[in-house]
């Protein structure tokens, strides 16, 4: 289940009300003159269906209304019915939402000189109405103008590698720079956003080569990295393995292995062991046999312990 939560007032449009009063406009006989002309049509214009101007505007939510008496502002108003003189006064609409402009595609040349096409948006929100709308003539357009330029500004100091990976970083600082020029004309920058980055065919499959080799290069010194480590891994199980005693116990392992087997074997005893196994099997002395064993283990270094166990495995089998 959704749960709507009620709406603050601080999340609400922020108002813009303002009267300046109307001391300071006026004109005289011929301007009270337009005023009483003025109030006469607007109230008749609010009967229904008199063909007079209704002096009654509607200012919709997102919006604020800017009211000029004779050409000169006066007072601002808030979303809502307002009523103005239909001879002597005009109401001008001005948005203060965020909007979105695109700034265009544009050609810059990097710092490498590469040519490269950068498509991007700018967001922005009027926060002083008064000063955008009779401050400059053409708001938007002056905001494209401005981003454009510093958009050429700023790539234009990069390599092309750097636009590349810092996009957000390069929009970051042209929404600084158009930010405190707009300032001046009422807006606030919300955001600039680097759309896409159109390379030339030849630019674009040299970038992908470079990539390309970057990450063969990586994966050969992680290989290369991994032999290292088992190269060193190798040496030292061989230098443990090249004891005699580990020798024997590796042999006794094997043969006990084949001896779990009920199938046929082959079996190579060591050449060492070799006269020890006739000798059992040909049922000679216990104290024979433990000379020649005491003899084979002062060559080899086999213990009297690991030729028994051998022995009776093999004679398992």
């Amino acid at each position: 289940m959704i749960t709507v939560q009620p709406l603050k007032r601080s999340e609400m449009q922020p108002s813009y009300a303002q009267d300046l009063g109307t001391g300071e406009v006026t004109h005289g006989v011929y301007g009270s003159l337009l005023q009483c002309l003025g109030s006469a049509v607007g109230f008749l214009g609010s009967i229904p269906c008199c063909p007079c101007p209704n002096p009654f505007r509607n200012v919709q939510q997102g919006s604020v209304g800017l009211v000029s008496r004779f050409g000169k502002f006066y007072k601002s108003v808030d979303p809502g019915l307002v009523q103005v003189n239909v001879c002597t006064e005009s109401l001008r609409i001005v948005d203060v939402k965020i909007q979105i402009s695109p700034i265009g595609r544009q050609m810059v040349i990097t710092r490498d000189n590469v040519n490269v096409e950068i498509d991007s948006v700018i967001y922005f929100q009027i926060c002083n109405p008064y000063r955008a709308a009779f401050g400059i003539t053409d708001l938007r357009q002056a905001l494209i103008e401005r981003a454009q330029t510093t958009l050429r500004h700023v790539v234009g100091a990069r390599a092309v590698q750097s636009v590349v990976t810092e996009r957000e970083a390069i929009a970051f600082e042209i929404a600084e720079i158009v930010g405190d020029i707009a300032d001046k004309w009422g807006v606030a920058i919300e955001g600039i956003l680097i759309k896409d980055i159109i390379f030339s065919p030849e630019i674009s499959a040299s970038l992908s080569s470079a990539a390309q080799q970057k990450r063969i290069g990586e994966s050969k010194v992680i290989a290369a990295r991994a032999e290292v480590d088992s190269a060193r891994l190798m040496r030292q199980a061989a230098d443990i393995l090249a004891s005699p005693a580990a020798m024997q116990i590796r042999q006794l392992e094997a043969l006990q292995q084949m001896a779990k087997s009920g199938n046929s074997k082959v079996i190579f005893v060591p050449m060492q062991l070799q006269s020890d196994v006739v000798s059992q099997m040909a049922g000679t002395s216990a104290a024979g046999a433990t000379v020649t064993n005491d003899s084979n283990a002062s060559d080899s270094g086999m213990g009297a312990a690991g030729r028994v166990a051998l022995l009776n495995s093999a004679a398992d089998m």
